[in-house]
């Protein structure tokens, strides 16, 4: 049938293409696609990186990138993201992503079941919007895309489902109520109990029951238990409808039962619905206090802006800020924008983003982050970052993104919940035929008793809810201490780490070098050197480069431009400056240049590195000429930090370029035993694998460009967020601070969300395992208990609690949260 729509209706195709770089490759991507059956209208612009054409023929979209991916231009993956409704239980995630994996051109999915989102991996351009949506809604639920670009709140929507569960809870219980006097009493005055007038008046109140307020369970469970894919939905109704429909028959038409057999169970019917909304209720206020991370970050910032137009102010929505508006600040109130101070001073609480109580100090040129506390002054600031694109934004899609993600650990639960509900199916089943013919007589009822508590017991929920409301929770935790995991993966990797590598300028150092020492050859002054050295160095981006600059200015020298300049990475910088060829680098650039060191030079930068501080090497035309000595402040708190690190048992190692003497001073200063010296950037990947392959899983922290390789190498990447664009985006964890008390805080939260998870899985599976035979009957022939559907309705309602409930203590988790 698609084929015969494709060449009806012709698909018009616009594609981005990657890895085009001239014009060979237009051709090589044009052939590729007029390869294509019936593929017309071909044209590849090298200019936009974009391919449109039309298919008419048996290819397709899908076809049209399998083609490209072949010929080595593949068209990039783009996500999807969807909200989700209707979803109660694992199963229902099962449904949903396999509905969503059938799409064609779909390469991933994956469904969240406590943030109520999909996110669907697939190339991008090559799946419509409302083919996923549709696909959702075959499968039964409904399905609405995501805006990525405003931040919401999904506060709001738990809410509102709290809301209306709540309402039904009490209509439910409203109605159960006289049903249950009527039952129960019957048992102290009989002539409650049988009665025809009473069974009337029972059957129309479970039927006013099963109509309002348990209505939700017929119309979500009927229909994928029609189609073959019952989920927890299609358990409640078919216990409670089963219950029900006994009951009405023995009240209607006794007659079509055994002798013996008409026993009413209409208080079970409709105690099952009551006690499934209590605790769907209560699971929907847990849920909603897992998700209270993400709502504290969208409530950081302000709705309005005191924006300065032709000197005036003007108070506008927060939606309506451009790029380069001048914002007003006052004393007392939230930051309005991200945005450079342009007027003013004061103190602004950062601690929302960086986890550190201690205000910054902010004057003009100074950049200020959206939501952030302004402190006594006032300030005017320029916005250079709205909407989507602001820091507060940035940070509450990754913790979305991390919470929506799944750990490997996941995987596993899925296969089993995948089969969970038929498989509890069947076995009501066998438990309905085994007391029907081998229990005592008369045996229907029951038979429908121990096979309507095997349905209803069956808790699904809690192994769906297990691993994603403690990584909610979890990481929602770590944002507010500074603590952002770019994927919950993570979480679970982080666990396993055992050694942590740590780059020393930036991460274990302040990174604000400054020059100690200028040690001149004889006949050279130490002010011609220095002058000489800066001019080489004003080009330069390296962290040393700003303390020679630095240290020049400080002494009133003019510091000339140079007049040629090149870095060589890892070694050092060259060039002209003033006429002369001027280089500057490590002992190794020395010989990479074949300039012959000075010995006594040498040995005098030797005992500068043996008391931790980095000699750098000057060559004047040729000649080696004099040593600059800088040191980098070590952080405070980085000697406790490793210090903790190594209490919990985990190896601590430093990465560094520096000389090895300077590199093994420091490293002694602070505790640290593996040191890795003199490494190139690219070195410090193979020292991570030499980490990995002597301790074990690696975690390296690094902060700057040359550290995105190990970043990305290394099991867990950390990066310091006050580093560089390029080190944040190689990392799976962002410290927000530059204190390294965060990093301690992330491995004490990986531990202790991965515990959560094991001690919920463990439940929700021991749960099951050991109470469906229960109720069942089992343990009855041996003279054991059986369960009713009403103790079994209440199990099943408190196993759900009791995983979101001991999620919830992640909240304490890692000390006291950041003030907000």
């Amino acid at each position: 049938m698609d084929t015969a729509l494709r060449s009806v209706a012709p698909v018009a195709l616009n594609l981005p293409v990657e890895g085009m770089s001239c014009a060979s490759c237009v051709g090589r991507v044009e052939r590729a696609l007029a390869a294509l059956p019936g593929a017309r209208d071909i044209a590849v612009n090298l200019a936009t990186g974009r391919a449109s054409l039309v298919l008419s023929g048996q290819a397709g979209p899908v076809e049209a990138a399998a083609a490209l991916a072949d010929a080595g231009y593949p068209v990039p993956e783009a996500q999807t993201l969807l909200v989700i409704e209707g979803m109660s239980c694992a199963s229902c995630v099962g449904r949903v992503e396999r509905a969503l994996a059938a799409v064609p051109g779909v390469t991933g999915a994956s469904v969240n079941l406590a943030t109520g989102r999909a996110a669907i991996r697939h190339p991008e351009g090559l799946v419509p919007m409302p083919d996923l949506v549709a696909a959702v809604a075959e499968a039964g639920y409904e399905a609405r895309p995501l805006d990525t670009d405003t931040p919401t709140d999904p506060a709001a929507r738990r809410a509102e489902e709290a809301r209306v569960l709540r309402r039904d809870l009490i209509a439910a219980a409203l109605l159960s109520a006289p049903v249950v006097v009527l039952d129960m009493g019957g048992h102290v005055l009989p002539g409650l109990h049988g009665g025809s007038a009473a069974a009337l008046i029972q059957a129309v109140l479970a039927t006013l029951v099963l109509a309002g307020p348990g209505r939700r369970f017929f119309l979500r469970g009927l229909p994928g238990l029609l189609r073959g894919h019952p989920d927890m939905n299609a358990l409640v109704a078919l216990g409670a409808g089963a219950a029900y429909l006994y009951s009405l028959v023995s009240t209607l038409a006794p007659g079509l039962l055994p002798s013996g057999a008409a026993h009413l169970y209409f208080e079970a019917s409709v105690l099952i619905v009551t006690l499934i909304l209590l605790g769907r209720t209560l699971e929907a206020r847990a849920k909603g206090r897992t998700g209270q991370a993400i709502a504290r970050l969208i409530d950081l910032a302000p709705k309005t802006a005191r924006v300065v137009r032709d000197g005036a102010e003007a108070e506008v929505p927060l939606a309506e800020l451009r790029l380069g508006d001048v914002v007003r600040v006052r004393p007392g109130e939230r930051v309005a924008a991200d945005g450079v101070v342009v007027a003013g001073t004061s103190d602004v609480d950062e601690s929302m983003v960086t986890g550190e109580p201690v205000p910054a100090r902010k004057a003009v040129g100074d950049r200020t982050v959206g939501g952030t506390l302004n402190g006594r002054g006032s300030l005017d600031l320029r916005v250079d970052a709205v909407g989507g694109a602001t820091v507060l934004a940035q940070i509450t899609a990754m913790v979305e993104r991390a919470q929506g993600g799944k750990l490997p650990i996941q995987a596993l639960v899925d296969r089993v919940t995948g089969r969970f509900v038929p498989a509890v199916i069947g076995i009501a089943a066998l438990t309905f035929l085994g007391w029907l013919l081998l229990g005592p007589a008369p045996a229907l009822g029951t038979a429908l008793v121990n096979a309507v508590a095997v349905l209803i017991i069956a808790c699904p929920c809690a192994m769906g809810l297990a691993t994603p409301t403690a990584i909610m929770v979890g990481t929602g935790r770590a944002a507010a201490r500074g603590v952002l995991f770019r994927d919950g993966a993570a979480l679970q990797r982080l666990r396993d780490v055992r050694v942590v590598a740590l780059d020393k300028t930036g991460t274990l150092t302040e990174g604000r070098p400054r020059l100690t020492d200028l040690l001149t050859r004889p006949g050279l002054p130490e002010d011609e050197a220095l002058v000489l050295a800066a001019g080489l160095e004003t080009r330069s981006e390296h962290p040393l480069a700003g303390a020679v600059v630095a240290a020049a200015r400080d002494r009133n020298l003019a510091v000339p431009a140079p007049d040629d300049f090149e870095a060589v990475e890892g070694f050092g910088v060259a060039g002209r400056v003033a006429g002369r060829d001027v280089a500057l680098g490590a002992p190794r650039f020395l010989d990479r240049l074949g300039v012959a060191r000075d010995p006594d030079l040498e040995a005098r930068a030797g005992r500068l590195a043996a008391e931790g501080r980095s000699p750098i090497h000057l060559v004047l035309d040729g000649r080696h000429a004099a040593i600059l000595a800088v040191a980098d402040p070590v952080k405070a708190g980085a000697r406790e930090a490793v210090a903790a690190l190594k209490a919990r048992g985990l190896a601590v190692a430093m990465v560094t370029g520096d000389d090895p003497g300077a590199a093994a001073g420091v490293a002694k200063g602070l505790g640290i035993d593996l040191v890795a010296a003199g490494v190139l950037p690219g070195g410090k990947v193979e020292a991570v694998q030499r980490f990995r392959a002597e301790h074990g899983p690696v975690a390296f922290v690094g902060d700057g460009i040359n550290d995105a390789p190990a970043l990305a190498e290394a099991d867990v990447g950390l990066a310091i967020g006050t580093g560089t664009d390029i080190a944040v985006d190689s990392a799976d964890v962002v410290l927000m601070s530059g204190s390294l008390d965060a990093l301690a805080e992330a491995l004490a939260l990986s531990r202790a969300v991965m515990a959560n998870i094991r001690q919920n899985l463990f439940w929700a599976f021991a749960y099951n395992a050991a109470l469906i035979p229960v109720a069942a009957g089992v343990l009855v022939p041996f003279g054991g208990p059986a369960l009713s559907p009403i103790l079994a309705a209440g199990a099943m309602a408190f196993s759900s609690v009791f995983v979101l409930g001991n999620a919830l203590r992640l909240r304490r988790a890692g000390g006291s949260p950041a003030p907000t």
